[in-house]
């Protein structure tokens, strides 16, 4: 029996893996379907009715019944659409885009969702159109007698009673369900169309022509394997001859060094016999001409396995390399799915899918990927009025291309044809947001001041809601680029659109790395961070502000030791007093800084070796390498060593935070009619260290406002006597509280219950379904 599971878990394993092909076949040949029009309708009609029905029968295969009715009832719709017997208006795209949703989650927990609600949709659709064909078939055999022959007269209606006995028999087999599909429990809700879920992430398909390639060089390995036993064996009678010698010139030694010129050897030594000068003379020889043989066979054996190694490592790496079309399967249907859910019209143009990289990088690219997405949409493509107003097509595009550069990186480039990005609506939130002060704002150039977008907690955003508006989605794609080895840039224009450019590397398995030398230990340091290797003389360091810089073209630039940002001292104890420094010119996204080292030893091509699981992330360390000595050195996270930086360089930090810790804690104003949810959130306020004063409507809580002084006002929407958003237009109208932070936390959650918070003026609206204590607390940290 145990075996009998063991198998049935491995034969799902491999069902998840072709269900997913599947799905995303499926899900992307919908979105195209919707937006196609002529012969091309049939080709994608073609493909995704194969698809549905081939995940069909391998879902009965592995009993997955529940999979098996929702492809069936898929299938019936793509055959309508086929035979052109059923209208595809965008109500039927919803719903069967729905539906793959629903199959992605019966494939992944077949036991907790319930499908009767989906079946029932698709099969109203069936029903629908088997309606109206055989309405229209009966309109026109009377208007048409004469042109129809016997034989057509009868096909419509053996068609609608097949269809009629389809649907009978789909009844039945529901009625016929098993008892523990009838006692399921709860729906479970299904996770937003826009992030389809990866059922795998730990398999890859691979062609067996790279295996057979694979194979053949493993092979050509044993016979390097032969010549190295062969070398060990030589190296080993070496050493035994080596053993004689030097026990034989020992006992000659010793003598002559005691003094005993009576002995037989030393006589031989000091008389000048030829002996034992011409055995340890051939002795000797024989040693060094086999050394010269073993050292000829060893570089060459050295070169034949390096060649073979470089040769399996470079076909290993292509195993894990995958086409980008395995990940841009899934995009069409996100922005579809976030344009319907803002009412934006946005194509999408996708070129480069067939470029490959690694499985690791794509798996890590896909989460920045959909915030960039999300993104361009949320934030750039402007609503279909608005761009017909400012001259432009109805329609925004959005574009996604990929290309290799440099043999060995890819470059990823995301446009859209929206508003941009206003550096000055920037830099006032940036302040806002005490990122940085006024007189910095007024000195940052228009790069400088686009690059803050990229700061975490900076949102020009007017409204923070459970999507967007926090200020972590671009924060959080800088750096997981940065930990991948990547970088990216932002170019805007205002009125014309956005690009973000993503330079990436192929495979993580290796990486161009900067050795260098600091307080007695070695680092590594990735070379795409590095922009020069320089020395400068002491005497052009200056102190600004507690803190050393360097002029490096006309640029001010904080120099920083390397052995000061990791907390180490110096154990090789180099007390050496030099009138000059080296140092590396590293760069993170739009951060610069002079990294001072004992020595800069070489650029070469690392290994990266993880830290380990139960290591997950320490700070300024991204991973290690292993040299050829043997000695592990630490590869340095270049984003968290500018970080450490700026602790070191700037002092006056300290004397910020311990007058923040004397600050007096913020009141929160709370109007709430339900007092388990005024309870509630009082506690969680209080518990976090803020003083609280609870109300019970908004006419309580804008008399309270008028008698004391508030941080923040948390408040319902639906209320008696004054409602929510009547509390946020009577506060924006108070000149005394015209500028406090408002928060709503309420059980609407329609797209107009949120656009009327913005337009009243609302800084955050939260939804109570997704409500948590950890979400309220960031978006208060956030506004106050």
């Amino acid at each position: 029996m145990k075996n009998d599971d063991d198998f049935l878990k491995e034969l799902l394993s491999m069902f998840k893996v072709e269900a997913e092909e599947h799905l995303k076949t499926i899900s992307s040949g919908l979105v195209d379907l919707e937006k196609t029009t002529g012969k091309d309708r049939i080709k994608i009609l073609e493909v995704i009715y194969r698809e549905a029905h081939s995940l069909k029968g391998a879902a009965r295969a592995v009993n997955l019944i529940k999979v098996e009715q929702l492809c069936q009832s898929l299938e019936s719709i793509f055959a309508l659409l086929k035979r052109d017997e059923l209208e595809a208006t965008k109500e039927i795209f919803d719903v069967m885009l729905d539906a793959v949703d629903v199959v992605s989650e019966a494939v992944e927990s077949p036991d907790s969702i319930d499908i009767t609600e989906m079946r029932n949709k698709l099969e109203s659709i069936e029903k629908s159109a088997f309606e109206n064909n055989k309405k229209s078939s009966t309109d026109k055999k009377s208007e048409s007698k004469k042109e129809l022959n016997n034989d057509d007269e009868k096909k419509p209606a053996v068609v609608v009673e097949q269809k009629e006995n389809f649907v009978s028999e789909q009844k039945q087999k529901i009625e016929k369900e098993p008892e523990a599909d009838k006692t399921e429990k709860p729906a479970v809700k299904s996770a937003p169309r826009s992030e389809i879920k990866s059922i795998f992430s730990e398999t890859v398909r691979i062609p067996t022509t790279r295996l057979d390639s694979i194979l053949l060089q493993i092979e050509e390995m044993v016979s390097a394997k032969l010549v190295t036993g062969q070398v060990t064996e030589d190296l080993k009678t070496m050493l035994v001859e080596i053993d004689v010698w030097r026990k034989e010139w020992e006992k000659i030694y010793t003598d002559i060094k005691n003094g005993d010129t009576d002995s037989r050897r030393s006589r031989m030594f000091v008389e000048g016999e030829s002996e034992f000068f011409n055995w340890n003379f051939h002795q000797i020889k024989d040693i060094d001409d086999k050394l010269i043989y073993i050292y000829k066979m060893a570089e060459s054996n050295f070169r034949q396995i390096g060649s073979m190694i470089d040769n399996l490592l470079s076909d290993m790496k292509s195993l894990l390399m995958l086409p980008f079309s395995t990940l841009l399967k899934m995009v069409p249907k996100v922005v579809r799915d976030i344009a319907r859910d803002q009412d934006k019209d946005v194509e999408l143009i996708m070129r480069g899918s067939t470029t490959e990289v690694d499985r690791r990088i794509l798996e890590e690219i896909k989460d920045p990927l959909v915030h960039l997405l999300r993104n361009c949409i949320d934030h750039g493509i402007e609503k279909p009025a608005e761009r017909i107003k400012a001259g432009k097509p109805e329609q925004g595009t959005i574009s996604i291309s990929i290309s290799q550069i440099e043999g060995n990186k890819i470059e990823i480039v995301v446009q859209d044809d929206g508003r941009g990005i206003d550096p000055e609506a920037v830099k006032r939130t940036a302040v806002q947001k005490r990122i940085i002060s006024e007189q910095a704002a007024r000195n940052l150039t228009r790069d400088k001041a686009i690059a803050l977008i990229f700061e975490s907690d900076l949102s020009t955003s007017p409204i923070i809601t459970d999507i967007s508006g926090r200020g972590l989605g671009l924060a959080i794609v800088r750096e997981k680029v940065e930990n991948l080895g990547g970088m990216i840039q932002l170019e805007t224009e205002v009125g014309k659109g956005t690009m973000f450019r993503i330079v990436l590397p192929v495979t993580l398995a290796t990486f161009r790395g900067t050795l260098v030398e600091s307080g007695g230990r070695s680092y590594v340091i990735p070379t795409s961070h590095v922009e020069r290797a320089s020395r400068i003389s002491v005497k052009k360091i200056k102190t600004v502000e507690n803190r050393r810089v360097v002029t490096i073209d006309n640029q001010i630039i904080s120099l920083v030791h390397l052995s000061d940002i990791l907390g180490i001292r110096n154990d090789a104890g180099d007390s050496e007093v030099s009138d000059s420094i080296q140092f590396l010119l590293v760069r993170s996204s739009n951060k610069l800084i002079a990294l001072e080292v004992d020595k800069v030893v070489n650029e070469q091509e690392f290994l990266v070796k993880g830290l380990g699981k139960h290591i997950q992330r320490v700070a300024n360390i991204a991973g290690a390498t292993i040299l050829g000595s043997g000695s592990v050195v630490p590869i340095l996270n270049i984003q968290d060593v500018i970080k450490s930086a700026e602790k070191v360089s700037y002092a006056p930090r300290q004397e910020v935070s311990m007058v923040k810790d004397k600050e007096e804690r913020k009141s929160i104003l709370i109007a709430e009619d339900s007092i388990t949810s005024r309870t509630l959130i009082k506690n969680i306020l209080e518990s976090a260290g803020y003083n609280v004063k609870a109300t019970v409507d908004g006419a309580d809580a804008f008399s309270a406002l008028r008698s004391g002084q508030y941080d923040l006002v948390v408040s319902d929407v639906e209320m008696p006597r004054m409602n929510g958003f009547e509390l946020v237009t009577n506060i924006r109208k108070n000149r005394s509280t015209a500028n406090l932070p408002v928060i709503l936390v309420t059980g609407l959650e329609s797209k107009e219950d949120r656009e009327r918070g913005i337009e009243v003026g609302a800084n955050a609206y939260i939804v109570k379904r997704s409500f948590d204590q950890s979400n309220l607390l960031d978006v208060i940290s956030k506004l106050i």
